[in-house]
């Protein structure tokens, strides 16, 4: 099973491949191409970023320190803040004036509060945004609108395990019943070793909010009250690392020393959080990580560091902290028997590009990350000749009393996201709709449903 790449000590200036290629690139820029955006003053922050220790403990500062290297500041350094998960990032301008960048990761839940009462500009956040936090924040404009809502990247819900464990899988109604205690010995679960031992996320964090709803509630379930809680994802991961009884759920940057298992939804095959099985979002706990901003109050450095973090550079440092970039690439993907005849055609002459497109809940209209993936997949066709019949669109969806009614809607789906290929010149080889067949998640509530309506895109 692959790892993720191991991550820089965030307190340190890291030297590695990626940053002197950021450098040189940056550097090389004329200094013309630098907006101005103004330093600190009177040694106030220039940017306050609150909320998911996910995505707040490495990646955030890592993503700030290039941002500062790419607007030329120099002196790039930092250090901790005032409580333990926070960070104070800070670099030098050609004038020698300071920008100071706060950057506070005790969950997804800060960071919508701080937005709310202005302790911060921009909200990091593992799972996204509650009805009642944007409605809190409705003042300040649509939160789940493209310019406010974000995808930094993909992660993975790791189930991970200590690496001396046999157990190789479990599925959603297992993890649901470990977790709510009603599973208590490994024993119970093929394989030895006595008492299980629960360890999981506070309930400030974003991780645990999507293991409560992707595994939890969707099997009417709670969280035991024995299991030991963490703010931090490395430390949990440590935990279970060193106990041979114990099992624990981290992002996938986090795995480091322990044993991730497969994970099945329902009809879905048992997959592995791979690299691939995530950036489709086809991995069962898969899931996005945000950024949130206010749309009506912009604050120049806030709309700096998203563009920063959405561009090349930017998605370089996603994946080189151990998450998943969204950067579009062609995977070969071996027929398996069960695969319908057409798909199994597929997978021996095509290539599978890593980008599904997935809809607004109970909408034919693309969410957030699929408008910003329109333009990646454009680019990627350019730049590798396949605009004209090289490429296919496959949908699919959730299962459906009569399957020819499956078929004809997740075709639709496919000739939805055509359409919005077509406005940039793409000319497609086939459009598909495979109904309901190779489910990602189970199709017995509503989160499961919408991960199974997707567009897969192929090329020859």
């Amino acid at each position: 099973m692959p790892h993720p790449s191991p991550r820089r000590n965030a307190d340190a200036w890291p030297i590695t491949l990626t940053w002197l290629i950021i450098g040189f690139v940056c550097y090389a820029l004329p200094w013309h191409a630098f907006a101005a955006l103004p330093a600190s003053q009177n040694g106030e922050p220039v940017l306050r970023i609150q909320g998911s220790n996910t995505i707040g403990a490495h990646l955030l500062p890592e993503l700030v320190k290039g941002l500062l290297l790419e607007q030329g500041y120099t002196d790039i350094g930092s250090e901790a803040g005032k409580a333990d998960n926070e960070q104070r990032i800070h670099g030098r301008d050609a004038a020698g004036h300071e920008a100071l960048i706060e950057v506070a990761a005790h969950g997804s839940s800060t960071g919508f509060a701080a937005l709310k009462d202005g302790s911060a500009e921009i909200a990091a956040a593992s799972r996204p945004i509650k009805d009642a936090e944007a409605s809190a924040l409705s003042a300040a404009g649509n939160l789940r609108s493209a310019k406010a809502e974000q995808v930094l990247g993909i992660d993975g819900l790791a189930i991970v395990v200590n690496p001396a464990n046999p157990l190789q899988q479990l599925n959603t109604e297992q993890l649901a019943r470990v977790f709510s205690g009603e599973i208590k010995t490994w024993e119970e679960l093929g394989g030895g070793g006595g008492a299980i031992h629960l360890y999981a996320r506070d309930d400030n964090s974003g991780t645990f909010d999507t293991f409560k709803e992707l595994v939890l509630a969707s099997h009417a379930k709670a969280l035991a009250a024995g299991a030991q809680r963490f703010e931090s994802s490395d430390q949990l991961s440590a935990q279970v690392a060193a106990d041979p009884q114990g099992i624990g759920f981290v992002g996938l940057a986090s795995v480091l020393k322990a044993k991730a298992l497969a994970i099945a939804d329902g009809e879905s095959q048992a997959m592995a959080p791979s690299p691939t099985s995530i950036a489709t979002e086809d991995y069962p706990l898969s899931r996005r990580l945000y950024l949130y901003v206010k749309p009506n109050e912009p604050n120049r450095w806030a709309q700096a560091l998203l563009q920063f973090a959405q561009g090349e550079r930017g998605q370089a440092l996603v994946s080189t902290a151990g998450f998943v970039g969204q950067r579009v690439q062609a995977v070969r993907m071996p027929p398996k028997a069960g695969m319908p005849e057409g798909y199994q055609a597929l997978a021996r002459d095509a290539q599978r590009l890593s980008v599904n497109f997935r809809f607004r809940e109970g909408s034919a209209t693309l969410d957030n990350k699929a408008q910003r993936d329109v333009e990646r997949l454009v680019a990627y066709l350019q730049r590798y000749g396949k605009m004209n019949d090289k490429a296919v669109l496959v949908g699919f969806g959730d299962a459906k009393q009569d399957p020819a009614r499956a078929e004809l809607l997740s075709k639709l789906r496919a000739m939805a996201v055509r359409r919005e290929l077509a406005k940039e010149g793409v000319v497609f080889h086939a459009i598909e709709g495979m109904g309901a067949a190779l489910p990602v998640a189970a199709n017995s509530d509503d989160d499961g449903r919408v991960k199974n309506r997707r567009v897969e895109v192929w090329v020859y």
